[in-house]
């Protein structure tokens, strides 16, 4: 983070070329300032335990722990048909659970020494599920041995600096690592303004990383802690108080809506009335529309709440006077949906220049990658003339060739899926920067939207429309209760005999095996220890049709068919032609079949949070009511089942978004905003620091409309340049 000699020294000078390659190369640190900025994730004591009970499943652990038992197997296999193939089972524990460590093969004769009841170790390892129980396969270990000086209150008191490690660099390796450049923590500039660290009795900057990577205390781990979170929230929340400063400083041009146009005329033709919510936020939208300075707003809705209504009119006002409007979306699936869905409301609005078409009507034209050279060529011509008023497409709205008559209006469908350089390219566009409308239907807590979304405003819609049923959901715990599943395809078949239709969503496709560069490649222990492969689409939906759904319209949908195919697929699902749809995740947004009131997601451990709920989503969307099916085979204490448990129990987006949080790393949640994979926040907890962001971004707009440039803050300006080159960097690298 900061242009001092010392700290931008590259890591392959201080620690040696090969310790530095297996860290740029697995945690992205290449100088010895991203080391001091790789902070421990936690801390052990040594005399004080790990809870081995809520590990989390396909991680890099490390955990500090007693050996109960260790006990050597000897068995017959195909390598060792005499009985010579061996297998050292190691039970460790810390009071809290119990978890088993397997070594194989050549690997049991040093931890069969070593590793006896009662010795005390670090162990690290990926978590696996393997005859239903947790388990480490071959970790890595360092054991504890007190120092004969230290007494034993000196050695079951100390911290030991647990840091975020992978499989080739284990926590204490990292560790040692920071031992070498800690003294280079002394030359750190800070970035928080002095008047700001004194009014807040914060530590300085180097205090700081010293305290954190080797504190003596617990009080030394918590001034750290709150000194660094300070520095993120405040570094983000400048870069985002100067981007909406630098906005609110561009023209724009004001669209209002005529008096008798074409909103007026689709309004007309609604065959319901407005929420009261999708009326008071589209009076919002409305206002900033017609300002001279460019609105930057994001609408949050629950899934279903009606948002690409709200989207529409405020599309179609921005015709009315007189520009165009672009709505991009993630997906070729979701811009087709889409453009059916906008054409098939606006009626013989959306057919301008058409015979039949209404005076006030408009072209309404889809763009995509894999559209025909033909119909592109009519599209962008559409677009250059201003024939077309409105258009709807993915990425390849971004694209040089695509030239507007006059932008006036983006709207941005599923933010998470675009990095904000993408957002800017389309802004680009317009002879001036056009209006901005994000919408997301993955509910998002308060404090992300002003990190993750921090130059946007915020309107949310809470309220679902009139007519909508509750969605039933339900753990169906297959490995304990194998009927359970059964009784769920006898529930799909009883939905389809009441003339209804149903989802079945897989993690996979299938197939994947016949890659002949996975095929070939060589089973490690862990990979053998580990679970089974996820369902895939393809064999399920054929066992289905063979099986349990015989008789019944079985068809498939997925990421890897034409976008021709999925879009006949869809249409035939739409049009009640096929009974059950067995797909991916790309039915998770947008997808909109009223007709489809049942949903059995398969292995839904291996899904997040937000997405099951996005997934759920997609039925009981209209008067019958949905059920959702959440099939497992995860034993029923594991956190992968309680967090199924947690989806099944509530239909309130927001709270499941906080669920979500709390179980996910940060980066996970801002990596995609922030327009690359690593987050620049490391210590801050965007639930938990609700009151540090809310307070650095009322400090950083301060600090921006008093100094916009940052001249008196040096120190702030470098660090601001560096995230700003970690982001650019990252966008450039994903792109």
């Amino acid at each position: 983070m900061d242009l001092v000699p010392a700290l931008e020294e590259p890591l392959k000078k201080v620690l040696g070329p090969a310790t530095a390659k297996v860290m740029a190369e697995h945690l992205g640190l290449h100088t010895v300032g991203d080391l001091l900025h790789h902070y421990p994730r936690r801390y052990e004591e040594r005399g004080q335990l790990t809870h081995l009970a809520d590990l989390p499943m396909d991680e890099h652990v490390t955990v500090v722990a007693q050996v109960a038992d260790a006990r050597l197997h000897t068995f017959a296999s195909a390598k060792a048909p005499r009985g010579k193939g061996q297998r050292l089972e190691v039970t460790i524990t810390d009071g809290s659970g119990r978890l088993q460590l397997v070594f194989f093969g050549a690997g049991v004769h040093k931890p069969h020494k070593e590793l006896l009841p009662g010795t005390r170790a670090m162990f690290a390892g990926k978590v696996s599920v393997f005859n239903r129980r947790v388990q480490l396969a071959h970790p890595a270990y360092e054991l504890l041995r007190g120092d004969a000086e230290e007494t034993v209150e000196t050695w079951a008191g100390a911290l030991i600096p647990i840091y975020p490690a992978t499989a080739k660099l284990e926590s204490w390796k990292i560790g040692k690592a920071l031992q070498t450049v800690l003294p280079s923590a002394q030359e750190a500039v800070d970035p928080l303004p002095d008047s700001l660290r004194a009014g807040r009795g914060l530590v300085g900057l180097p205090e700081a990383l010293l305290k954190i990577h080797r504190p003596h205390t617990k009080a030394d781990v918590e001034d750290a802690r709150a000194r660094l979170k300070w520095d993120e929230a405040f570094v983000l929340q400048v870069a985002l108080a100067r981007r909406r400063h630098a906005d609110a400083q561009l023209p724009a041009v004001a669209r209002r809506p005529k008096p008798d146009g074409l909103l007026t005329a689709f309004d007309d033709r609604l065959p319901f009335t407005l929420t009261e919510g999708q009326q008071k936020v589209s009076a919002e939208i409305f206002t900033d529309l017609a300002t001279e300075h460019p609105m930057h707003r994001l609408l949050q809705g629950e899934v279903g709440s009606g948002k690409t209504m709200v989207a529409l009119r405020a599309m179609l006002a921005v015709v009315d006077a007189g520009g165009q409007a672009a709505m991009l979306a993630p997906t070729e699936v979701l811009a087709q949906q889409h453009h059916r869905s906008v054409t098939e409301m606006m009626g013989e609005l959306a057919e301008g220049g058409m015979l039949g078409g209404a005076e006030t009507a408009t072209k309404v034209v889809l763009l995509t990658g894999s559209m025909g050279a033909a119909a592109r060529r009519h599209a962008l011509l559409d677009l250059a003339t201003g024939e077309a008023g409105l258009v709807i497409g993915t990425h390849a709205l971004i694209e040089d060739k695509v030239k507007f008559h006059d932008l006036g209006l983006v709207v941005v469908d599923e933010q998470h899926r675009f990095g904000v350089e993408q957002r800017d390219a389309l802004r680009g566009k317009g002879k001036q920067p056009p209006h901005l409308l994000v919408m997301t239907a993955t509910p998002i807590p308060r404090t992300v939207a002003m990190t993750v979304f921090g130059d946007l405003e915020t309107s949310v819609l809470d309220q679902l429309p009139a007519g909508r049923s509750p969605i039933a959901s339900h753990v169906v715990p297959a490995a304990d209760k194998p009927h359970f599943l059964a009784r769920a395809w006898e529930r799909v078949r009883e939905e389809v005999e009441g003339g209804h239709q149903a989802y079945v969503v897989c993690p996979r496709i299938g197939d994947e095996e016949d890659d002949p560069k996975k095929a070939g490649r060589k089973k490690s222990p862990e990979d053998e220890a580990e679970r089974r492969p996820p369902l895939a689409v393809l064999d399920i939906a054929e066992q289905l049709a063979a099986g349990p759904l015989r008789g019944l319209r079985v068809e498939v949908l997925h990421g890897r068919m034409q976008p021709d195919d999925k879009d006949a697929v869809m249409r035939r699902f739409a049009a009640g032609e096929v009974d059950v749809l067995v797909a991916t995740t790309v039915i998770e947004v947008g997808v909109n079949v009223p007709n489809a009131t049942a949903m059995v997601i398969m292995d839904a451990d291996r899904f997040g949070v937000s997405q099951l709920h996005q997934l759920r989503g997609r039925v009981g969307r209209g008067s019958a009511p949905g059920l959702c099916l959440l099939v497992t085979e995860m034993p029923e204490a594991s956190p992968a089942r309680q967090r199924l448990t947690a989806v099944a129990s509530t239909l309130d987006g927001f709270e499941l978004s906080r669920i979500d949080l709390e179980q996910r790393r940060e980066g996970d949640v801002l990596g995609q905003a922030q327009s690359g994979t690593r987050s620049s926040l490391r210590m801050l907890a965007v639930i938990d620091d609700e009151e540090i962001i809310a307070e650095a971004r009322e400090e950083a707009a301060a600090i921006v409309a008093a100094d916009p440039e940052l001249t008196g803050l040096p120190g702030l300006r470098t660090a601001l340049e560096a995230l700003l080159d970690e982001e650019r960097e990252q966008y450039l690298e994903k792109g």
